[in-house]
């Protein structure tokens, strides 16, 4: 049934409900046209009290008008119904339901106190203000109501007040429930009980059932009044679940992409607002329904900036576009990896070096490139069963990190493995590419082991595979060598094991460790400097006494000097947190030159 005959049925019954209530022992002299339909009145009752109708009657005084048609009535039949039982004084109630109705016929019928006291509009205007606005539930109600009383509602700002009047209390209560929450503790500190994620937030499913373009109004206003950022993701996730649910069809398609980019263009910017499984959600409908470039490019940075707690169903992606031969959307997850790393590389940018001293809640720390890291590949071993896939976007997928954020390559081995499994045909140059990208120092024993024996892989690889097996042996054997050489063997596995874990530091820990080093270098620049004037001033000293006298007496002396020098050198040694053996060399050199120079 479309629009016009549901109109014609809402105008055939209010006909019919109009026979009960009208009077029937006086005939009508009016017929109002509504929408298609007609209801005999009487002109009297609605005269005094509809000024639009008044205005009707009197310019066609003359011909005596017995036919009115009122064109673009807010609610149609069911609204003038109302309309004109007030004006027959027939008692009726006012509900959430029809106040909206009210207001809308009202006015537009001009059933104000201009023309008459007591009338309709203010009837329905003081339900409002002393009900309505003052209840939640309510004004869910009147907002849904609106919908098909556009746009002479927004004229009258029966939406904007119940939208103001939803924010308000929804926030209010929030603040309510924050302040019952409060208590103090043993020490006497006023501190907050733990409450359940988004309690109290009742309103959450009423929001639901308004249509998308009001709830972005309200959701809007709920942000401005300062809402938690934590609720307002839980009503999106809502919202999106009750419409994105629905069956897709060729009508729907197009409201669904209005759902997906608003519900976008609302998610707070708040980190963990929303789960991320949702942002992934998200994506896959902004991808299917074909929404706008900047809608899936932000939610691309939103995935990014907490990409560590993904899962690897939530990268899986799969191809809606046309032509498409890959299954996943590999592209996709490259541009997400990329605004993953960007967080890292960003901030080498800025000249401040003080960003290396502590971790920036801009950028990814250590931990979570090691999560991303496992997760990219799982990634690769998933997508490289594909025999579509292409080795330059599997190649793109792995390089998408910084080198540091792999510390062992095992994942990342298996994942190449399985794509020379999968992809036979490939050439040997290819191989070679493929391979480059695995640190086989990095691999564990098994995994070298398995190496070592894989024929998939070309020789050069096993080649390294084999030399660094060799090495790890002769380590070992080392390490089990006699009690006499423990302590040589131990100083070197210790440089070995620190060059391990320098290259799985990320450039920032790097950074800091050298600038700890330079800072004690310049302190044993600094005590080499203090010491070699002392020797310059000693050596100043023991040219005067020579000039002086060239007795035994003079020898002597210069013995004593000798023996305080020795002693200053080593007081100072014992300050150094780690002494030079060059810093020595220099001391005892210094000490030749002069004595020969006194020779």
């Amino acid at each position: 049934m479309d629009k016009h005959q549901q109109q014609l049925s809402l105008a055939k019954s209010s006909r019919q409900s109009c026979n009960e209530w009208i009077f029937r022992d006086v005939p009508s002299d009016i017929t109002i046209e509504v929408n298609g339909g007609t209801i005999a009145l009487h002109k009297f009752p609605l005269v005094s009290r509809s000024g639009r109708i008044r205005k009707l009657v009197e310019e066609h005084r003359d011909s005596d008008i017995s036919r009115v048609e009122l064109m673009n009535l807010p609610g149609g039949a069911e609204s003038f119904e109302l309309a004109a039982k007030f004006c027959y004084g027939i008692n009726f109630e006012i509900t959430p339901l029809n106040v909206a109705q009210l207001c809308c016929v009202s006015d537009y019928l001009e059933m104000t106190e201009e023309f008459s006291k007591d009338n309709l509009h203010l009837h329905a205007e003081q339900y409002l203000e002393s009900i309505v606005y003052k209840n939640l539930e309510m004004c869910v109600e009147v907002l849904q109501q609106c919908e098909n009383l556009l746009p002479h509602a927004n004229e009258l700002n029966i939406v904007s007040r119940c939208i103001d009047a939803v924010a308000s209390k929804a926030c209010a209560e929030q603040i309510a429930l924050s302040f019952s929450r409060l208590e103090y503790s043993s020490s006497g500190r006023l501190h907050t009980i733990r409450q359940a994620k988004c309690e109290g937030d009742w309103w959450i499913e009423d929001l639901s059932v308004i249509r998308i373009d009001l709830y972005q109004r309200v959701i809007t206003a709920m942000k401005c009044r300062g809402v938690r950022p934590e609720s307002i993701g839980a009503s999106l996730v809502n919202y999106a679940q009750k419409v994105l649910t629905k069956k897709v069809d060729l009508v729907s398609t197009g409201h669904q992409k209005l759902v997906v980019e608003t519900i976008i263009s609302l998610l707070p910017v708040e980190r963990l607002a929303v789960p991320i499984s949702f942002l992934f959600e998200l994506l896959r409908n902004a991808v299917m329904l074909d929404c706008t470039i900047a809608c899936r490019l932000d939610l691309e940075r939103r995935i990014g900036s907490q990409l560590d707690i993904a899962t690897l169903d939530d990268l899986l992606i799969p191809s809606f576009r046309h032509g498409c031969e890959t299954l996943f959307d590999v592209d996709t997850v490259y541009r997400i990896l990329v605004n993953f790393s960007q967080q890292d590389d960003g901030e080498y940018d800025m000249d401040d070096v003080s960003i290396f001293e502590s971790d920036s809640p801009h950028s990814p720390s250590q931990s979570a490139l090691l999560k991303v890291s496992k997760l990219v590949d799982d990634y690769l071993a998933e997508i490289a069963l594909d025999v579509n896939l292409k080795l330059s976007k599997f190649i793109a997928i792995a390089e998408a990190l910084p080198a540091h954020a792999r510390t062992i390559h095992d994942g990342l081995y298996r994942a190449i493995d399985i794509y020379l499994k999968t992809h036979k045909g490939i050439q040997d140059a290819d191989k070679k590419r493929l391979c480059k990208l695995i640190d086989f120092q990095k691999v564990s024993q098994e995994a070298g082991a398995h190496a070592a024996l894989n024929e998939r892989l070309p020789l050069q690889s096993v080649v390294q595979v084999l030399y660094f097996e060799q090495l790890r042996l002769r380590n070992a054997l080392c390490c089990s060598h006699t009690d006499g050489n423990h302590k040589q063997v131990h100083h070197q596995s210790w440089q070995i094991s620190s060059g391990a874990l320098s290259a799985a530091m990320s450039p920032r820990d790097n950074y800091a460790f050298l600038r700890r080093e330079n800072r004690e270098l310049k302190l044993e620049l600094t005590r080499l400097r203090m010491r070699l004037n002392d020797l310059e001033k000693e050596h100043v000293c023991m040219k005067r006494d020579m000039a002086k006298s060239h007795s035994h007496k003079f020898m002597s002396s210069f013995s004593k000097k000798i023996a305080k020098l020795r002693f200053f050198r080593h007081s100072s040694s014992r300050g150094s947190s780690s002494p030079s053996r060059q810093s020595y060399r220099a001391d005892s050199k210094a000490i030749e030159r002069t004595c020969a120079s006194i020779e």
